[in-house]
């Protein structure tokens, strides 16, 4: 059975990852630090998260001592990935899952995560699962190049505080069942992968090099294999190879 969450709301705050990762040794299993205002929300690699106060929903939820080990830890990713797309699939069609895991409407973004890890030995001691999913926002002004809100895809408005408790409660469920084959979470993870179509796709490494490939598959350690034009197989991390979109390195 699911955990009961604990759910703690923050009038504003810089960044729940950061307010959750600060006080995880005091706080139970499964607490979500959510607020309606976050002024520095952070994403993968230091890119930061631009998010309207009282619009957005971003939220942070932890994890102690998952049942996965450290060389496989990308899986809580999946789980978490599969579980929002799942989730807003429920409003429209066309979500998925852009690697690492970035979920995407068509080709853009409406949601970021941002999974920090520490570490006990070879044990993952608690995860901090960080969340910003685009919902009635529909000015951005940052520079990010091609956002996109539940709303301007639907035209429809929605309730913050329900749609917070329905997402979170399907990632509960999704790490619940971390260690339980018969839910198959990697195959789901690339059954929602975008582009994962069987299509050549273009695709740029860190020197500007551009190419034409195929998305062969995802290792548990969350490397990308991808099939080039040529035949040649080769393996990524995150950050060393981006997706070309409308001709945009993203």
């Amino acid at each position: 059975m699911p955990l009961t969450l604990n759910y703690i709301h923050l009038e504003e705050a810089r960044s729940t990852n950061s307010h959750l990762l600060a006080e995880a040794p005091s706080l139970p299993d499964r607490t979500v630090v959510y607020t309606y205002c976050q002024t520095a929300g952070r994403g993968q690699k230091g890119n930061s998260w631009e998010s309207e106060p009282g619009k957005n929903l971003a939220f942070s939820l932890l994890l102690k001592r998952p049942p996965v080990e450290v060389r496989e830890q990308f899986c809580i990713s999946e789980a978490v990935s599969v579980a929002i797309c799942d989730c807003l699939s429920q409003f429209a069609d066309g979500f998925k899952v852009k690697w690492p895991n970035d979920i995407y409407h068509n080709d853009q973004k409406i949601c970021g995560i941002l999974i920090e890890n520490s570490l006990d030995g070879r044990q993952i001691a608690h995860s901090v699962i960080g969340v910003g999913i685009n919902i009635n926002q529909t000015r951005f002004l940052s520079d990010a190049p091609n956002p996109v809100s539940l709303k301007q895809i639907t035209g429809d408005d929605y309730d913050l505080d329900q749609l917070l408790h329905d997402v979170c409660q399907r990632i509960e469920e999704a790490v619940g069942a971390l260690s339980d084959p018969s839910k198959n979470l990697h195959g789901r993870y690339m059954q929602c992968l975008y582009r994962n179509d069987g299509q050549l796709h273009l695709w740029q490494l860190p020197d500007g090099t551009r190419f034409e490939a195929v998305i062969d598959h995802v290792a548990p350690d969350g490397m990308l294999t991808l099939r080039h034009a040529d035949g040649t197989e080769h393996s990524y991390a995150f950050k060393e190879v981006k997706h070309i979109i409308n001709n945009i390195t993203l």
